[in-house]
């Protein structure tokens, strides 16, 4: 079990990354998936571990998505309409993890590109692309984290491809 959750760890945190936006609720995301995993699945088999792990990663950061919006939506109750005027100095600083242009160039152009690009992919589309490359998670065991079909798969992950190569193509 050991090894596989530290085989999985800088995946599952790519995943949560994108998901949520925020490195720190990525983290915390991964680490509760992997004591869930420990916690109640640790009895299964090896093979049966990757499906597992990501479904409870997905529920983990859907939970994340509805405390989020539903945190919204409480604190915009209590905030004043002179308060929704003034911008946020957070939202507007800009992003340390972000390199500058000349520090781009070549692989790490492309690579940064694509890296945007994934992280536009809708939410399902995005899932599948990354649990089917990244993680290398057979149509079967995607459908199982996904908790969808496997021809639903199949068809979030073709349309993740067709977007990504319409976006940055000339890239690669």
């Amino acid at each position: 079990m050991e090894s596989f959750l530290q085989d999985v760890e800088r995946r599952a945190f790519r995943i949560a990354r994108y998901a949520t936006g925020d490195a720190d609720e990525a983290l915390d995301l991964v680490q509760d998936a992997m004591l869930k995993l420990v916690k109640s699945y640790a009895d299964k088999t090896a093979a049966e571990w990757p499906p597992l792990f990501y479904r409870i990663l997905d529920n983990g950061i859907t939970d994340w998505h509805r405390r989020r919006a539903a945190r919204g939506t409480v604190m915009s109750l209590y905030q004043g309409a002179e308060d929704s005027q003034q911008p946020d100095p957070v939202a507007a600083a800009p992003d340390p993890a972000e390199p500058g242009p000349e520090k781009r160039a070549g692989t790490d152009e492309a690579l940064g590109m694509l890296d945007e690009a994934i992280g536009r992919l809708p939410e399902r589309q995005r899932q599948a692309f990354l649990l089917r490359m990244l993680e290398d998670l057979s149509t079967e065991q995607t459908a199982v984290a996904m908790r969808c079909s496997a021809g639903s798969v199949k068809t979030h992950y073709f349309r993740a491809l067709k977007a990504l190569r319409a976006e940055i193509g000339e890239a690669w």
